[in-house]
């Protein structure tokens, strides 16, 4: 009897654990979006708040695929980053700082989009070990300065792994390996492709709206 009490205590906190996590997805709140109806956008670098200094500019070179395949003109970024360097910014904290109205009266995109990254890159824990990505986005009409969407991602190659067994030296020998070739290969670029695509796929749950130029959904 004690043993059938402890299954039925443990099978109600799982579903009090796995109502918690669906009341985490609330749905976003898209009446701003909407009224807005942005078709182009305009992003900035991102701020780096990882130790990685590749972030900003792996990141930022990805940027581009996933908003288009949402439906979005976006500003070519090398012609944003050059206009920047002309004017005498190059750091990524110090163009976050330029007024919208102002990034208005320069580019004539409708939004702009504000990116931090706040992970980037390998990761050894003794006994695992990983390559991790991680961004926040927020998009603000330029026009009327009112933000319109904000959404976070993250990736990472601890998602593919699985200890091959080995008991625990299997597994040190496998964060070990995962490590050096992490290193060897960069893979920080590769796991930022991922994120950034979970990041502004217009499929994801609570994502960014589609654009006027994304396909039907039936085409797709």
């Amino acid at each position: 009897m004690p043993l059938l009490t402890s299954l039925r205590t443990l099978a109600a906190l799982a579903a009090i654990a796995l109502l918690a996590g669906c009341a985490t997805q609330q749905p976003y709140d898209y009446s701003a979006f909407k009224e807005s109806s942005p078709a182009s956008i305009l992003v900035l670098p991102p701020v780096n708040k990882s130790p990685d200094i590749k972030a900003t500019y792996s990141l930022y070179s990805l940027i581009t695929a996933p908003l288009s395949e949402a439906g979005y003109y976006v500003l070519p970024v090398a012609v944003v980053n050059e206009t920047f360097k002309q004017n005498g910014m190059a750091n990524a904290e110090e163009i976050r700082e330029v007024p919208p109205q102002k990034l208005y009266e320069i580019f004539g995109a409708d939004t702009v989009l504000y990116i931090d990254v706040t992970e980037y890159g390998s990761s050894y824990k003794v006994i695992s070990s990983e390559v991790a990505v991680a961004a926040s986005a927020t998009l603000v009409d330029l026009r009327t300065g009112k933000e319109l969407w904000k959404g976070v991602a993250r990736a990472s190659t601890a998602e593919q792994q699985q200890n091959s067994g080995g008991g625990l030296a299997g597994i040190l020998i496998t964060a070990l390996v995962n490590q050096v070739m992490n290193s060897l290969n960069d893979r920080g670029h590769e796991i930022a492709g991922i994120t950034s695509s979970r990041l502004l796929s217009s499929n994801a749950v609570n994502g960014i709206l589609p654009g006027p130029r994304a396909r039907p959904v039936s085409a797709r």
